[in-house]
C-alpha cells in the first residue's frame, strides 16, 4: 500500500511494499533533506552566530564549569592542529580513556575537526579489575598513536600494560616515568596552522569520525566505523522526528556514557546540531549515584530527557514525594525517552500520571530502535501512547526490510546513517549485510497492531538470544523478558531466561532491592507475581515455572552487563552456569510458580 498516513493530523506517510517472497519494505514517503558535511561545521556555525551561548557544562565543586560555543570552537581548532602535528591519522587514531567531561568532548571534536578518528572506551575497560584482555584487544585493532586520560594516575597501570612506551599520553593531571606526557591545557593553546585548516577542509561525509566498540552477544569488542555522513544524517533524522528541537535549542541533562552510541552520538551531537546546552550529569541510575542526578535536576530543568527504566524508577520514587523537584523537572520538558531495557507498565503508568499532573496534556514518553551500526537513530515515534513497548516506524531516510525467519520478522535497515562496516575486519563486515546492502540488525519485530505498519512495531527479541525447548518449540526471549519484568510490578529490574533444550523455562531475576526491602515478605510477593505470570501463559514457551533472585550484581568485566545497564542474556547464562543449574534442583532458594489447573 502506498501513502499510508499515520493519522489525519500528522504529515508523515509510509510507503509499504510486500514482495513475493514475503519480505516487506517500508519507508517514509518524504525524503531526508540536506545535512552538514561534518559535525564541527555546526560547532563553528554556532560560534559565529552566538559565541556566548552555553554549549556544555560539567560539575565543579558546588557549581558548574561552563563553556560557550565560541570558546569551544577555539579549543577544538587548536586541539585539531596539535593532534595533526603529532602525526595522528586514521591508522594511528586517538584513544580516549575517560568518563564524560569537557576535556573529553574537546579532544574528540578536535580530532574529528581535522579528520582524525577517536575511540572512547568505557573507563571500566581500564579500571575494573586486573584482566585487561578487552583493552588489549581494542588496542590491537586500533593501533592508537595517542591516548587521552583525564587523570594519569588512574589509568597509567592499564595504559602501560597494553600500549608501547612510544605512545604519548595527554592528561589534565599527573606524570609518567614510562612515556611522553602532554598537558591538555598546552594542547588547547596550539596555534591553528594552515595545514590544520586544509585538513578540516578535506573532511567530508566519508571521513571516519570515530570508532565505537560493541560486543553484541559475543563478548569480543568490535570496532564499528562511524563516518561523518552517519553522524550528520542521523541528526537530520532526529530533527525531522522531533520538530520541537528546531523551535527551541534543547537543554540536556545527561549521564549516559559517550563510549556508547545513544549518548555519544545521538545526544552529544543533538546539542551541537541545534545549538543546545548539554549539562554533563555526574550521577548514574544506581542507589549510590542517583543522588548526584537529583542534585543536578534540582538546578537544571531539561527540555528533553533520557534515562533507562530503572533510572526513571529511582526518579519517580523521589519526585512522587517531592513536589518542588517534580515541578522544576517538568517546568519546560517536551519529551521523555527511555531505552536500554523494557519499561514495565507500572513504571510507565507512574511516569505518565506524574507528567499529566505537572504538564497540561502530559508529555510524550517515547522509545525507538537502533544500534551502534545505525547511528543509532533508526525507528522512532513522537506521539503519546498508553503503553510501553512500541518502537515506532522508520525514521525519514531509513528503509526497513522485514524478512520472515522461523515464524518471526527479522529487521534489516538501509540509510545514510548505516556504518560502512567494522574496522580492519572485512569478513565481519561482509556478514553484517545482506545481498541488497541492508544491515542485518539481528532483532525481530512484530506489528503493534496486526497488519497496520502505521501503528508502529514492537521489539520481538534478539534472534541470537532465542532458543528452543526440548520439544522443539521456539522461545522468544526478548518479549518474554519484558513481559516477566512487567508482571513482577517493579520488584525486579530485569530477568534472564533459561531453558534451552529443557522441558520448561526458568529465570534468574535481577532484583529491585529498594522495592523489595519495603516488603514484609519479599519472597512471598515474588512468588505470588511469578505464579500469576505463569497462570496467564499460553504454553510452555511463555511460562516461567521457577526463578532465583541474583544476589551478586551483574559484572561488566564478565560481559554480563553493558556500561549503559543492558543485560547480556547469553553472557549471564554462560558466567552463572552453576546458578542456572540450581534452577532445576530441589534447592530451597528456588521460587516456584503455582500454576495448577493450567495445561
Amino acid at each position: 500500500m502506498d501513502g499510508l498516513a499515520l493519522n489525519p493530523d500528522e504529515p508523515v506517510r509510509l510507503v509499504c511494499q510486500t514482495r513475493p517472497d514475503g519480505a516487506m519494505i517500508l519507508h517514509q514517503e518524504a525524503e531526508l533533506g540536506a545535512f552538514p558535511r561534518c559535525i564541527t561545521e555546526r560547532s563553528l556555525h554556532w560560534a559565529q552566530v552566538d559565541p556566548d551561548r552555553l554549549w556544555m557544562a560539567e560539575r565543579s565543586g558546588e557549581g558548574w564549569s561552563r563553556m560557550t560555543y565560541g570558546a569551544g570552537a577555539r579549543a577544538i581548532e587548536s586541539i585539531g592542529a596539535g593532534l595533526l602535528a603529532l602525526g595522528l591519522t586514521v591508522e594511528r587514531p586517538l584513544l580516549i580513556l575517560s568518563g564524560n567531561s569537557l576535556a573529553h568532548a574537546l579532544m574528540a571534536l578536535g580530532a574529528q575537526h581535522v579528520g582524525i578518528p577517536s575511540a572512547a572506551l568505557s573507563p571500566a575497560y581500564a579500571l575494573s579489575g586486573t584482566d585487561r584482555a578487552k583493552l588489549a584487544d581494542v588496542v590491537a585493532q586500533l593501533t592508537p598513536g595517542l591516548v587521552f586520560a583525564d587523570h594519569a594516575a588512574k589509568y597509567l597501570p592499564a595504559i602501560d600494560a597494553v600500549l608501547s612506551a612510544d605512545v604519548p599520553l595527554v592528561c589534565l593531571t599527573g606524570e609518567s616515568a614510562t612515556r611522553p606526557v602532554l598537558r591538555f591545557d598546552a594542547l588547547t593553546a596550539t596555534p591553528v596552522t594552515e595545514a590544520a585548516r586544509a585538513a578540516h577542509a578535506e573532511v567530508g561525509p566519508d571521513t571516519v569520525a570515530k570508532f565505537l566498540f560493541t560486543s553484541g552477544t559475543t563478548g569480543s569488542p568490535k570496532a564499528v566505523i562511524q563516518t561523518q555522513r552517519m553522524l550528520c544524517a542521523n541528526q537530520a533524522m532526529v530533527a525531522e522526528a522531533y520538530p520541537f528541537l528546531k523551535e527551541e535549542p534543547p537543554v540536556l541533562v545527561d549521564w549516559a556514557p559517550w563510549n556508547h552510541t545513544a549518548s555519544g552520538n545521538k545526544v552529544f551531537n543533538m546539542a551541537i546540531h541545534h545549538g543546545g546546552s548539554y549539562y554533563i550529569d555526574d550521577g548514574r541510575p544506581t542507589p549510590a549515584d542517583i543522588g548526584k542526578t537529583i542534585r543536578n535536576l534540582r538546578e537544571v530543568a531539561p527540555t528533553w530527557y533520557f534515562n533507562v527504566p530503572i533510572g526513571f524508577q529511582f526518579l519517580l520514587d523521589l519526585m512522587e514525594q517531592d513536589e518542588g523537584l517534580a515541578d522544576h523537572f517538568f517546568s519546560r520538558l517536551k519529551m521523555l525517552m527511555y531505552a536500554g531495557a523494557g519499561m514495565s507498565q507500572s513504571v510507565w503508568d507512574r511516569l505518565s500520571a506524574l507528567a499529566s499532573r505537572k504538564v497540561q496534556g502530559g508529555v510524550p514518553i517515547v522509545s525507538g530502535l537502533g544500534a551502534t551500526e545505525t547511528g543509532p537513530f533508526a525507528l522512532y515515534y513522537s506521539d503519546k501512547k498508553d503503553h510501553p513497548g512500541n518502537i515506532g516506524i522508520p525514521a525519514r531516510g531509513v528503509v526497513l526490510k522485514l524478512v520472515p525467519q522461523d515464524g518471526k520478522l527479522e529487521a534489516r535497515l538501509k540509510s545514510p546513517s548505516i556504518t560502512p562496516g567494522y574496522w580492519r575486519n572485512p569478513a565481519l563486515t561482509a556478514g553484517a549485510f545482506d545481498d541488497e546492502g541492508f544491515y542485518k540488525l539481528g532483532d525481530a519485530l512484530r506489528f503493534a497492531v496486526p497488519g497496520d505498519p502505521a501503528a508502529g512495531f514492537v521489539f520481538d527479541g534478539r534472534l541470537a538470544e532465542n532458543f528452543k525447548l526440548a520439544t522443539g518449540t521456539w522461545v522468544a526471549v526478548g518479549a518474554l523478558r519484558a513481559g516477566l519484568v512487567n508482571a513482577m510490578g517493579g520488584l525486579i529490574s530485569d530477568a534472564v531466561i533459561a531453558g534451552e533444550e529443557r522441558d520448561d523455562l526458568r529465570a534468574l531475576l535481577v532484583p529491585n532491592s529498594a522495592r523489595l526491602r519495603e516488603l514484609a515478605d519479599p519472597r512471598a510477593a515474588l512468588a505470588e507475581r511469578l505464579s500469576a505470570h505463569a497462570r496467564a501463559a499460553t504454553g510452555s514457551a511463555s511460562r516461567i515455572v521457577a526463578a532465583l533472585v541474583l544476589e551478586e550484581p551483574l559484572s561488566f568485566d564478565r560481559g554480563e552487563v553493558t556500561d549503559k545497564g543492558s543485560v547480556n542474556q547469553r553472557a549471564v547464562l554462560r558466567e552463572r552456569a552453576e546458578l542456572v543449574a540450581r534452577l532445576w534442583t530441589d534447592d530451597p532458594g528456588v521460587i516456584r510458580a503455582d500454576w495448577k489447573g493450567k495445561p
